[in-house]
C-alpha cells in the first residue's frame, strides 16, 4: 500500500538514481538513516561513489551539505567552530564550523585523531555541540556520513567502540556489475549529472517522515525477535563485547524507517533480518583481530562480525505470526 511518506521517499530515491548507478539498496538504507535520524559508516576503496551519493541525498531533500576532509592535523575546533574577538564590535563572536549542517560528510574520518575524532560524540547523540561552555543545537535534520577505506592503514586510527555505536549502520558501496560501469560510462560522458540535480522534496517532507515512521506498529512477538538477536550477541563465545541497548533501540527503529519505506504500516521479521548485518555487525568486538574461514581465507574483523550475525539470525527462532495491527 503506499503512502505519502513512500511516494516521497520513491521520489527521492529515484532522483539520486539519476546520478548513481546500481546502488539502490545503500540508497533505501541511507534513506532509513536519515529517517531515524542515525548517521552512516561507509567503508569502502575510494571512488566508489561515496561523496556522489551524500551530496545527491543533500541535493534531492533541499539539505545543507559540507565535506570535511579529516586529517591528523584536523583539531575538534575546525568542526565545531571557534570564538573569536572582532574589533569592530569590541566583544568575541562565535563563527560556527561545518558541523553546524544538515548533512556532515567527514571523508575519511579514521584519519583524525582520537581527541578529533571524539570532538563528533556530542554531536551525533545529542544533536548539539558546546564550546567554550556554550551549548548550540545543529540544524534538523542532522545527518554524519563518515567514510573510511578499509584496505590502507598507514596513518589512520581505528574509530573507538563509542563512536561505532553511534553510527546506525555501515555500509559498503561495493564495486559496480560490467553492466552497471558502462552505464556509468554512458551517463557521465558529457556532464556530471550532479550539476543538474532538482530537489524533489523539502526538509518539512522529511520531518513528516521521521514522525510517520515512529507510529509503525511492532507486535510484542517481533520485539522478542528483535531482543533476543541482540541478547545472542551478549552471549557468543566469540564476541568479547555485544549489541548495546542503544543498538537495540536503533535496530528497532530502524526495522520502523524500512517498513515505512515500503509502504507498510507494520513490522515483519523479515525487516530485522534485512537490517540485522547493516546495524548490529560494526558494534560488535570481537576476541580476536584476524579469523580464517573454513576455506583457508582471511577474514576482516567486520566480515567475521557479519558471518556471526548471519549464523545469529539462522538460529534464533523467527515468529510467523500475523503482525499487522489488529
Amino acid at each position: 500500500m503506499e503512502t505519502t511518506s513512500n511516494i516521497t521517499a520513491s521520489k527521492i530515491v529515484n532522483n539520486i538514481n539519476k546520478v548513481i548507478v546500481g546502488k539502490d539498496k545503500q540508497i533505501e538504507m541511507l534513506m532509513v538513516s536519515l529517517i531515524v535520524g542515525g548517521h552512516v559508516l561507509l567503508q569502502d576503496v575510494p571512488g566508489t561513489g561515496k561523496t556522489k551519493t551524500a551530496r545527491a541525498l543533500a541535493q534531492s531533500l533541499k539539505l545543507d551539505f559540507k565535506r570535511v576532509q579529516f586529517t591528523i592535523d584536523l583539531l575538534p575546533s575546525d568542526l565545531t567552530g571557534i570564538h573569536y574577538f572582532d574589533k569592530s564590535s569590541d566583544e568575541f563572536k562565535f563563527r560556527p564550523g561545518p558541523i553546524f549542517t544538515n548533512i556532515l560528510l567527514a571523508d575519511e574520518i579514521n584519519r583524525a585523531t582520537a581527541r578529533t575524532q571524539s570532538s563528533l560524540l556530542e554531536c551525533m547523540e545529542e544533536k548539539q555541540v558546546t564550546v567554550d561552555g556554550e551549548t548550540r543545537p545543529l540544524p534538523p535534520p542532522f545527518l554524519v556520513i563518515a567514510t573510511q577505506n578499509p584496505i590502507e592503514s598507514q596513518g589512520t586510527f581505528p574509530l573507538p567502540e563509542a563512536q561505532l555505536d553511534r553510527f546506525l549502520m555501515m555500509l559498503s558501496m561495493e564495486y559496480p556489475t560490467k553492466e552497471e560501469s558502462i552505464a556509468i560510462l554512458k551517463r557521465f560522458a558529457t556532464e556530471d549529472p550532479l550539476t543538474s540535480l532538482e530537489s524533489v522534496a523539502d526538509p518539512s517532507e522529511l520531518l513528516a517522515m521521521q514522525e510517520e515512521a515512529k507510529k509503525i506498529h511492532v507486535s510484542d512477538l517481533l520485539y522478542e525477535y528483535a531482543t533476543a538477536i541482540v541478547d545472542a550477541t551478549r552471549h557468543s563465545s566469540e564476541i568479547r563485547v555485544g549489541a548495546s541497548p542503544r543498538a537495540l533501540l536503533a535496530y528497532v527503529a530502524a526495522a520502523k524507517a524500512l517498513a515505512l519505506l515500503r509502504g507498510r504500516t507494520y513490522c515483519v521479521p523479515d525487516d530485522f533480518k534485512e537490517l540485522a548485518v547493516p546495524v548490529l555487525a560494526h558494534r560488535l568486538t570481537l576476541n580476536s583481530n584476524g579469523f580464517s574461514s573454513s576455506d583457508g581465507k582471511f577474514l576482516s574483523q567486520h566480515d567475521y562480525a557479519t558471518s556471526i550475525v548471519t549464523s545469529i539470525l539462522d538460529t534464533v527462532p523467527c515468529p510467523t505470526e500475523d503482525f499487522t495491527r489488529a
